[in-house]
């Protein structure tokens, strides 16, 4: 029986709009059904490869595809798939490779919001108050990216744009281009200690967890700033608002969290001096038109029987 491609996108009609136009355009010789509710993707019985968005995916619809062979993510991360009881032998690819320019501009967004305290100048518009004061700039600050992919890079880039110095902490690279040092990771309090801005894009896996916690805040400068784009569970939460509660950093932002989405009772969500995203670091209005390319290619391997060709395989 030849395979049949479920696309699943519940959250934007008009991305799923765009791979069946795409899917039809550069693939047209295969069977391609596109859902964008749970009860249309549930009509793909027959479905042997599913594509969507790895924290989008319900177990339900998992367990209705008998005859699953291949999930692509179109997001990189592919931790929500661990707990859906994948049947053994399926392939999993994950999209990745051209988050950097969102990335980098959350980032830069972040940095310059802290930096000079936008959310108290939005609160002071609310109330009508002039507090004319004097503006901190990046220019010279140290910025320190743990984790030196290639949005890392990216970041980088802008950063040096904005006439900073960058260092680097990794386990795998000892010198990149226009970092001014790279430490290793078993170094990370010391180049805290450098930074102006800390700012997390390692990947998050058993190595990882709580790899920036309350050592790490102590290291900080008084005056240093903590920005998470990676993952939730980089960052030890608990400690992170110890540090901010305590004056130990001046402040921080995180676009990731352990608990997504960010539960209201959260204690985050009333912590001061915190700006928090909801998750949007890999998102863009061209998010679908970044990833098909990509899609398209691996689904034109996968339906060639070809999988050694195919992109980002991961295993869970």
């Amino acid at each position: 029986m030849a395979d049949k491609l479920l696309i699943f996108e519940p959250e934007s009609a008009e991305e799923l709009a765009h791979y069946a136009e795409v899917f039809a355009r550069d693939l047209p010789e295969a069977t391609i059904h596109t859902a964008h509710t749970l009860d249309e993707a549930l009509k793909a019985r027959d479905a042997t490869a599913l594509i969507a968005k790895a924290q989008l995916i319900p177990r339900e619809l998992v367990a209705a595809l008998p005859g699953l062979k291949w999930v692509q993510s179109l997001i990189s991360g592919v931790d929500h798939l661990r707990p859906l009881g994948l049947p053994d032998g399926v392939l999993v690819t994950a999209a990745r490779g051209f988050h950097g320019p969102q990335m980098a501009e959350l980032a830069m967004m972040l940095m310059l919001a802290l930096n000079r305290r936008l959310p108290e100048m939005l609160e002071n518009q609310k109330a009508c108050r002039w507090d004319h004061r004097s503006q901190p700039l990046l220019v010279n600050k140290t910025a320190v990216i743990v984790g030196l992919g290639n949005i890392a890079e990216m970041v980088a880039d802008r950063c040096r744009a904005f006439g900073m110095t960058v260092i680097g902490v990794s386990n795998g690279r000892t010198e990149v281009p226009g970092f001014a040092q790279v430490f290793p990771r078993d170094r990370l309090p010391e180049a805290a200690a450098l930074a102006d801005f800390l700012i997390a894009l390692v990947p998050y896996e058993p190595a990882t967890h709580h790899l920036i916690g309350a050592q790490v805040f102590a290291a900080m400068k008084p005056s240093a700033y903590f920005i998470n784009i990676a993952r939730g569970g980089v960052a030890d939460e608990a400690a992170l608002i110890t540090a901010l509660e305590g004056g130990q950093i001046a402040g921080a932002g995180l676009d990731v969290f352990s608990s997504e989405p960010l539960p209201p009772e959260h204690p985050l969500w009333r912590t001061e001096r915190l700006i928090i995203t909801p998750h949007v670091g890999g998102r863009s209005d061209i998010y679908a038109q970044q990833v098909a390319p990509q899609v398209i290619e691996n689904a034109r391997n996968f339906i060639a029987g070809r999988p050694e060709r195919m992109t980002h395989r991961v295993t869970l």
